[in-house]
């Protein structure tokens, strides 16, 4: 766990952010993967899913305090999840949709959203050339609580704007193959200019291993604090 401003910031694996400040929780991305295996959680007000690749019910209803919101993309078809999965319609939470340019207040969080996809023609694409993200598939989470932000910018290439944000502590995938590498995100976190940078989405398996502590003396050169929290 890594404490900023009054912030607890916990990396739980792959894209799973647990987020308090104030008394107030929030989490990004619950589960997948075994993550959340043996997790005793069941304490969060706000919980975000970015796409349909992170939703996972089962990590949802791992995190969720009683009377959590769930702040779920439009775009999430549970038809397309080829994964047993409960629809969002059917968890017993409040519930949020957003799109890609969203700025509303969940509680005491701030939730803005920021598109996230792979370029056509980009390096994160299959072998039949079309992007593992398409544009309208997801988003990223630019959370506020206790007067701090932090910005996970879900699966994607970094893209216009992204750099034009104002980020306390960024949280950027840096596993490569289907979405920004480590090279990219440390540019991005360098533009970004954040007070803290805690790396997130590698090496859960094969395919986002990552050189971690290549892309913080990378970012340390450059000034920018980073912190591994794993």
């Amino acid at each position: 766990m890594i404490s900023h401003d009054g912030v607890s910031i916990s990396w739980l694996g792959h894209a799973t952010l647990r987020l308090e400040a104030d008394g107030t929780v929030a989490y990004t991305d619950p589960g997948r993967y075994g993550v959340l295996d043996g997790y005793d959680g069941g304490d969060g007000d706000v919980v975000c899913v970015t796409h349909d690749h992170h939703y996972d019910t089962d990590g949802i209803r791992a995190v969720a305090g009683d009377g959590a919101t769930l702040v779920a993309f439009e775009g999430i078809n549970t038809h397309r999840i080829d994964r047993n999965v409960e629809r969002p319609a059917d968890l017993p939470y409040e519930r949020r949709t957003v799109g890609s340019a969203a700025d509303i207040a969940v509680g005491d969080v701030i939730v803005r959203t920021t598109a996230a996809y792979n370029e056509p023609g980009g390096s994160a694409t299959g072998a039949n050339g079309e992007p593992y993200h398409p544009e309208g598939l997801g988003c990223g989470y630019h959370l506020t609580l206790g007067g701090v932000s932090v910005y996970w910018p879900g699966d994607t290439d970094v893209l216009d704007g992204h750099d034009r944000l104002d980020v306390d502590v960024f949280c950027p995938p840096i596993g490569g193959t289907s979405t920004m590498d480590r090279h990219d995100a440390a540019d991005l976190a360098a533009a970004l200019d954040p007070e803290l940078v805690v790396p997130i989405h590698y090496d859960t398996f094969g395919a986002i291993e990552a050189d971690a502590e290549a892309f913080a003396a990378d970012l340390e050169t450059r000034g920018v604090d980073v912190h591994l929290d794993r």
